[in-house]
């Protein structure tokens, strides 16, 4: 069967799959109103810290406030569930305990936190969807690998832009022609230097949170995304931060070429993004044609000149389409997109401006730091700084605005789960290497 065969007939069954949300921003909110659209979906449980932000989503999705029951605790939202009713709680843990919940979805944003709750969810027998790229591309080695102890699902959502290039990443491995570069055009204007201060307008006509945005804007959302990819492929960034040209829709074949043809690329099978226009919010795979029959069909349908030819998708739908991997985790025990046993890539962590000794560090997409994505083995060599560790370090050595956090001038707070967790992943992976 299709998977919305499946889905209609989990729906007629009378047992739809129930999703436990976690989180209720703009991404959230999308989550809540799509899978009231849905056959065979049910939202069980919505967890946000804000109440009222949870019960502002609820009605926009046009979910009467009778069916809606405020609890805090795993008995009483597992009595509401069984009433028929969405149990609605700031309190994330009972999401991921309660019995009726299938499968949970991390719209946090928080890759700490993120990271926690997944662990919480899986060891309770839920699937995870992972919309927290963050917490991916720290632990989501770990991560996999604690679903496959406890036998579930981890994966990361669909329609993002990580998510939508791997249908074209799958499509083109499937069909045995070499992938060269796979990417995704960059949606916000780059600004390295951008600050929360400086969006308030703007992320207020996009009803966004100025971090979140400012996130997308100083190119860590990029950087973040594309390392994910890697992560999951084996793909590569080409230099340190990648190389984002500006290159257009009909140029990006003749972009991401090796040098030796008139490209940008010192090799093959790289993971960039493009700032030109008509790329964003697609994505993209660009590859060479392995045999002369192919180069001649793909020129004949209008694909190109070759021998290099762009694949390209021109939309993802971000939030819209991630309980399909809620359905697809919970009736398949299929994933989306899942990080490789042993990571490629990294996310590593530059100063935005000067930090002095003492400073403890905010957020991704606040003032302190952006994201620049690397090589797993360049990282190392650096001793650079996790980003998805950043929040809440404590800077112990002068950084200079440009410089790179590394363990030697920056202490992570040992406090936090994702930095004990990632630790680990860090002694497995590396046991018996040089530091």
């Amino acid at each position: 069967m299709t998977l919305v065969q499946e889905l209609a007939a989990q729906g007629d069954s009378g047992r739809p799959v129930r999703i436990g949300l976690i989180g209720c921003g703009e991404m959230g909110t999308d989550i809540v109103t799509q899978v009231r659209l849905m056959p065979g979906l049910e939202l069980a449980v919505l967890a946000e810290l804000r109440i009222d932000g949870a019960r502002a989503a609820l009605e926009i999705a046009g979910v009467p406030a009778e069916r809606v029951r405020t609890v805090s605790s795993a008995a009483a939202a597992e009595a509401a569930i069984d009433a028929g009713m969405i149990a609605l709680t700031d309190q994330a843990d009972i999401a991921c305990t309660v019995g009726q919940v299938d499968v949970i979805i991390d719209a946090t944003g928080n890759p700490g936190y993120g990271a926690e709750l997944s662990m919480r969810a899986m060891d309770h027998g839920k699937h995870v969807v992972m919309m927290n790229v963050e917490a991916d591309i720290t632990v989501g080695a770990s991560l996999a690998a604690h679903a496959a102890r406890r036998g579930v699902v981890y994966s990361l959502g669909a329609g993002d832009e990580p998510t939508a290039l791997m249908e074209i990443i799958r499509f083109a491995r499937s069909l045995g022609y070499p992938i060269v570069a796979a990417g995704k055009g960059k949606n916000n204007p780059l600004n390295f230097d951008a600050v929360p201060d400086d969006y308030v307008e703007e992320a207020a006509r996009r009803h966004m949170n100025p971090r979140m945005l400012v996130e997308f804007v100083d190119g860590s959302k990029t950087m973040i995304e594309m390392v994910a990819v890697a992560n999951a492929t084996g793909l590569l960034p080409d230099v340190p931060g990648m190389h984002g040209p500006r290159a257009g829709l009909a140029e990006l074949d003749r972009a991401f070429r090796p040098r030796a043809e008139g490209g940008l690329l010192s090799r093959e099978g790289v993971v960039d993004y493009s700032i030109g226009p008509g790329v964003a919010p697609g994505v993209f795979v660009v590859i060479r044609a392995p045999h002369p029959r192919v180069h001649e069909r793909l020129r004949d349908l209008k694909m190109g000149e070759g021998p290099y030819f762009t694949f390209y998708r021109p939309y993802h739908l971000t939030s819209l389409e991630v309980p399909l991997t809620a359905a697809a985790a919970v009736l398949r025990r299929e994933s989306h997109m899942t990080p490789l046993a042993r990571p490629v890539a990294e996310v590593a962590t530059l100063a935005k401006r000067d930090l002095a000794p003492g400073t403890t560090l905010g957020k991704i997409g606040e003032a302190d730091y952006r994201g620049w994505a690397m090589t797993a083995a360049d990282a190392r060599a650096a001793d650079a700084l996790p980003i998805g560790l950043a929040e809440r370090a404590e800077i112990i050595r002068p950084v200079r605005k440009g410089e790179m956090l590394t363990y030697a001038n920056c202490r992570p707070d040992q406090g936090m789960a994702i930095v004990r967790l990632r630790a680990t992943q860090d002694a497995a992976q590396y046991a018996g290497l040089p530091a």
